[in-house]
């Protein structure tokens, strides 16, 4: 009861609660074993997404769905109607799923994010009903940084931690969207340890959002590529792992190398490392990385990949 009590005083009679909570389902997700992801990301994923565009699309985090070959949705009140993968956008992280039958749920309007500041009041809430919604504080609005290539502007923070994340509804107070959850972090705060959420804000939608739902892409060209995951430890970047048949394995690049840099470029940070790569041009262009060997630099030079064309997509999309 606690949360639902919550969520009333949150909005104050702005929004009806119960229209509000049927507009988040839950996406159940079935992946190929063959798939790139199905290792490190499971070949059953499940997630919340949130009904928009008058019922025409579900939004959800792009994880759950990547490379799925079979989608389900299912309401609050447990009716499961088939999905179709709409889009999945890296860059942003955002993904879509076309609802075969009509879901018979309101669709939840997209707010402003960008107006979102810290300590505004929010909601978050997964699929659920009453019982997975809980109140939250935006703890910051900042740059994230993510070891599978992966660079967020204004990415939203949120404390305390919500548990089922993936894909839960971040709500404003006037009951709009404004972002869409991604993961749980320990560094809500920067630099005091607090856990909390970070969340991607629908600002980074609105500009993609019609050719996401018309093409399955954005419109904006795709990044080079190297299928290269790093750790930002005191200043220094270490290779995690390496992704199978990437152009960094490719390269000859391996679990534990520190890059200094790109190019002529030091870089410290994975935003500094992953700015640096976008710059050097577009996908199948060579960019020489910089790997401690011994006492000296040694030069890699990797051609660049496509990630659309290495991971195993819906072809329908």
């Amino acid at each position: 009861m606690f949360p639902f009590l919550c969520l009333l005083l949150l909005f104050a009679g702005k929004v009806q609660a119960a229209d509000l909570l049927s507009s988040i389902v839950e996406v159940q997700a079935r992946i190929p074993g063959d798939a790139r992801t199905a290792e490190s990301l499971g070949s059953a994923r499940t997630g919340s997404g949130m009904v928009i565009t008058e019922g025409r699309a579900v939004l959800t985090v792009g994880y759950v769905i990547l490379e799925a070959d079979a989608v389900t949705l299912r309401t609050a009140d447990g009716r499961q109607v088939p999905g179709e993968i709409m889009a999945y956008d890296h860059e942003t992280g955002f993904g879509l799923v076309r609802p075969m039958r009509d879901l018979g749920v309101p669709a939840l309007e997209l707010g402003d994010s960008s107006q979102l500041k810290e300590r505004d009041r929010v909601l978050i809430a997964g699929h659920g009903g009453s019982a997975a919604a809980q109140p939250a504080l935006v703890t910051s609005r900042r740059t994230f940084a993510g070891y599978w290539e992966y660079l967020l502007e204004n990415a939203i923070f949120t404390s305390p931690p919500y548990e089922n994340f993936a894909g839960a509804a971040l709500i404003d107070q006037g009951g709009r969207l404004v972002g869409v959850g991604s993961l749980i972090v320990g560094d809500a705060v920067p630099g005091l340890g607090v856990p909390g959420n970070m969340f991607i804000p629908v600002e980074a939608l609105l500009p993609i959002l019609e050719p996401l739902m018309e093409t399955g892409r954005s419109p904006q060209p795709p990044r080079p590529w190297l299928g290269l995951q790093l750790d930002e430890e005191r200043g220094r970047l270490f290779v995690r792992r390496v992704s199978p048949d990437s152009p960094a394995d490719l390269a000859g690049l391996k679990r534990n190398d520190l890059v200094l840099g790109i190019g002529g470029t030091p870089t410290a940070t994975l935003a500094d490392f992953y700015r640096a790569l976008w710059r050097a041009g577009e996908p199948g262009s060579i960019a020489t990385i910089q790997v401690l060997d011994g006492l000296t630099a040694r030069p890699v030079e990797v051609r660049t990949g496509n990630r659309y064309r290495y991971l195993k997509l819906n072809r329908t999309y």
